[in-house]
């Protein structure tokens, strides 16, 4: 009877401690020029594909750890370059079809409001820089190859500076 006390205890504990540290907010935003690139050239379903990709990067790979605990992650996607046409660049220019390719990337600027208060300022750039790498599968991928490498970095527990 004592031993299940003591186990009853722990688990109210263990609990207690997992509801007061609350998981960070990802908020993810495109930046005025972004916003203008995607209304004229990509597409907005586009825009709002990559907002939601990179938020879900993050969200998954700070899951399984408490480095940003009770912090707000605010980004803004300021450049991004697809590997294939998208679907407003298709019908724009006749001669592209999704046999075209090319490299892409992302550039991610943001910070960090930690649980305290004190803001960190992160950034995170990569781009392909080999074209036979960059046959990817689909309009995004080099952006989300960039997307899930800065969300590694920060689950890490290190803020991200230029790469």
């Amino acid at each position: 009877m004592r031993r299940l006390l003591v186990l009853s205890a722990t688990a109210l504990l263990a609990s207690a401690t997992a509801a007061l540290a609350a998981p960070a907010s990802v908020d993810v935003t495109l930046s005025p020029e972004m916003q203008k690139k995607f209304a004229k050239t990509y597409g907005e379903r586009e825009a709002e594909l990559l907002r939601a990709d990179l938020k879900a990067s993050v969200e998954k790979a700070l899951a399984n750890t408490d480095a940003y605990d009770g912090a707000r992650i605010e980004l803004t996607i300021t450049d991004v370059k697809p590997n294939r046409p998208t679907f407003k660049q298709m019908s724009d220019t006749p001669g592209l079809s999704m046999q075209s390719f090319g490299i892409g990337g992302a550039t991610i600027d943001g910070h960090i409001v930690s649980a305290d208060g004190r803001t960190t300022p992160v950034n995170y750039r990569w781009y392909e820089s080999d074209i036979r790498q960059a046959y990817g599968n689909w309009i995004w991928h080099d952006a989300q190859w960039s997307f899930d490498r800065f969300a590694r970095k920060l689950a890490r527990g290190g803020e991200v500076a230029r790469q």
